[in-house]
This record gives C-alpha cells, sequence and structure tokens, in this order.
C-alpha cells in the first residue's frame, strides 16, 4: 500500500483530497506546514507527495527543491498558479505532475495512480543494453545504469527514457510522449516534455549542452541517440 505525503495549507482542500485517497487505499499523512513536510518526507519516507505550493512557512517551491535534492520521490505540484510558465518553472523543479486549482479529486487520485504505474518496475523482463553497455536500462529492477553509474531517476524520467528506447532511433513527438508517458490523455502543453528532458540530460549526459543519449529532432521530437546491443 503506497503512502502519500499530502501538504496542503488549506484545512477544507486538505481533508477533502486525503479522504479521496484514502478511499483509494493509499495511506496519507498530512500537513499544512512546508517545514513539517521537509521533515515527514525524510522520516517517513512517503511513495509519493502532493505539494502546495502557497504554503504559510516554506514556500512550496523550497520544499520541492529539497525533496529532489534527497531523491527520486515523486511529487504532484497542486497550484492556484496556471499559467504556462508557472506550470514550466514547477517542472523544472523535478514535479511530475502540476494540477491547478480548482480541479476534480477523482482526477488528482487518478493521477497519482498513474504517476506511481510509471515508477513500478516490470516483471521477469530481461536489461536491455544500449551503446555497448554505455546505457542499460533494467526494467524489472527498474533500474538505469549510464556509464556504470546507476542513476536516480524519477518516474517521469524514466517513462520518457522507456519510451524512447522501444524503438532506438525512432523520432518520437512531444505530443505522444506525454500521452505515452502520463499513461491517460494529458490535457497540458507539449512545452512540459522538454522540462522533463532537460532534467533528465542532466543525470545521464556528460555534457547536457550536447546530448548524446537524448538527442533533439528539430521540428519532430526526441529520439534515442545509442543502438541497442546485439
Amino acid at each position: 500500500m503506497a503512502t502519500i505525503l499530502l501538504v496542503e495549507d488549506e484545512r477544507k482542500l486538505r481533508e477533502l483530497v486525503r479522504s479521496y485517497l484514502e478511499r483509494a487505499g493509499f495511506t496519507v499523512l498530512s500537513t499544512e506546514s512546508g517545514a513539517e513536510a521537509l521533515t515527514l518526507a525524510t522520516d517517513a519516507g512517503p511513495d509519493l507527495v502532493v505539494l502546495d505550493l502557497g504554503l504559510p512557512d516554506v514556500p512550496g517551491e523550497t520544499v520541492a527543491r529539497e525533496v529532489r535534492a534527497a531523491g527520486s520521490t515523486p511529487i504532484l505540484m497542486l497550484t492556484a498558479r496556471s499559467a504556462e510558465e508557472d506550470r514550466i518553472r514547477g517542472l523544472e523543479l523535478g514535479a511530475d505532475d502540476y494540477v491547478t486549482k480548482p480541479f476534480s479529486p477523482r482526477e488528482l487520485v487518478l493521477r497519482v495512480q498513474a504517476i506511481l504505474r510509471r515508477g513500478s518496475p516490470a516483471d521477469g523482463q530481461a536489461a536491455d543494453r544500449y551503446g555497448d553497455g554505455a546505457l542499460v536500462i533494467d526494467q524489472s529492477r527498474r533500474e538505469v545504469t549510464v556509464r556504470g553509474d546507476l542513476i536516480d531517476l524519477t518516474p517521469t524520467e524514466w517513462g520518457i527514457l522507456v519510451a524512447l528506447a522501444t524503438v532506438p532511433g525512432r523520432v518520437y513527438s512531444r505530443f505522444e510522449l506525454i500521452n505515452r508517458v502520463r499513461g491517460y490523455e494529458f490535457e497540458g502543453y507539449e512545452r512540459t516534455i522538454d522540462s522533463h528532458v532537460k532534467n533528465l540530460r542532466r543525470k545521464i549526459e556528460s555534457d547536457p549542452a550536447s546530448p548524446q543519449i537524448v538527442r533533439t529532432v528539430l521540428g519532430g521530437g526526441y529520439r534515442l541517440g545509442l543502438t541497442r546491443d546485439g
């Protein structure tokens, strides 16, 4: 049973979201405080954080930054900020999804479930190697190794890399990646994929400014720049 850390300062909304998550089978820890959220994130090790950005003490952006610096715990941001640039900034901080208020609690639960599914390992699948072993994707363990180093990816970063590696060299449009990675029809901006790819490149590329693994195809989207071994 997955544990969700819910960080929301509006009491009625916090209780509403908590009730929907619990009905969906999740264990929920909740707080209105950003400072307490950081403590809970460290001590309780939640499987996902639902995070309001407008908190009364520590800004939600700071909470997101520190949670992301500590590991790959998925983050779903809740906010009243609906501008595209706000969405992009949130995703660049490492959020896996971004939900604007007002929102449907049922949709929120579906998004939480989709994020957790993206992070779940596949069963009985052998590791795939690319570029003479420079990149190894082990879906049964949900592990990515780049040049011998184990890389810690968020569920969205993992989903993008696995999607691109399905057919190495094939160009995937931003719209296609959004739908493959989200696992449901995502009414968002295609630029959100660019933010996740930027974060992914920071982790797996020797030089993110000149990527060799995840390559951009102008006017097309992205492709895996390595061929499958064997």
